[in-house]
């Protein structure tokens, strides 16, 4: 959050921090001694329980490349993780665009039922209406990861549009549940070097898919529960959304297809980071 400049014990701690070094230190938090951007203000009591559906549509483009090991000081990636270096029965779970108060809980009630955890990537603009929302799925114990804030095509805006997206969506899950995303994930799948670089700056890694469920089609709840039937696999990594549209399939599959992954043998988790 952004210094009180009226509080001259603030900015004395803060220039503290700057001769001890810490300025050095970049994290999704922000970099020391740069201007960050302000959060919106509050609209009184009740607005961190105030809910709207989501009014944006997404349609992912295919995601790419070999898992490589992260590590505790990030360097900045040519390609996103497309699944988790396993041997073992895992998989792991993802749901974009939330969170949204239609359909998040009833996938969060799915989960809660068959003590899964999951990764949802949120959008800062929902979190901005979902805030409650947020905070019951960290305490239910899911990642949390970074997908923007207005879920747009990032590959084609400038660097400083690119980070304000990443940076201010960062912030708002920090303010929300106390903890900084360690992942991230382009809409639309859509990555290159200026969104590899500013992601990495921010202490993330970048998180693309294995299986696409194309639930965002809202092809059937059938076909949902095939795609993750034919895809799994150790280390695969599957993409489902729970906002952006009608989402009822996507709700009514997992229902469908996680007690037969967990009766067929598979252990469903959350990525791991070395450091985080």
């Amino acid at each position: 959050m952004k210094p009180d400049q009226t509080n001259p014990g603030r900015r004395a701690l803060f220039r503290g921090a700057a001769l001890l070094g810490l300025g050095a230190v970049a994290g999704c938090t922000g970099r020391a001694g740069s201007p960050r951007r302000p959060a919106a203000p509050a609209a009184g009591p009740q607005a961190a329980k105030a809910v709207r559906p989501s009014t944006y549509r997404l349609q992912p483009l295919a995601g790419y490349g070999p898992p490589q090991a992260a590590s505790t000081r990030l360097r900045v990636r040519h390609e996103p993780i497309l699944q988790m270096d396993t041997h073992d029965r895992t998989m792991i779970l993802t749901f974009d665009d939330g969170p949204d108060p239609l359909y998040t809980p009833h996938i969060l009630q799915t989960l809660r039922e068959h003590d899964v955890r999951a990764v949802f990537f949120v959008c800062g603009e929902q979190v901005e209406w979902n805030k409650d929302l947020l905070r019951e799925i960290a305490d239910d114990g899911h990642t949390v990861g970074n997908h923007t804030w207005t879920h747009p095509q990032l590959t084609s805006m400038s660097r400083s549009a690119v980070r304000s997206e990443i940076e201010r969506t960062c912030e708002i899950i920090d303010d929300t549940i106390g903890e900084p995303p360690a992942w991230f994930r382009a809409p639309y799948g859509a990555w290159n070097r200026n969104v590899f670089r500013i992601g990495a700056g921010l202490g993330m890694e970048p998180l693309a898919w294995t299986v696409d469920t194309n639930d965002w089609t809202e092809p059937g709840t059938r076909s949902i529960v095939r795609a993750v039937r034919a895809g799994a696999a150790p280390g695969v990594v599957v993409l489902s959304h729970d906002a952006g549209g009608n989402r009822s399939q996507s709700v009514a599959a997992l229902r469908t297809y996680l007690p037969e992954l967990l009766d067929s043998g598979y252990r469903i988790t959350v990525p791991r980071r070395q450091g985080v």
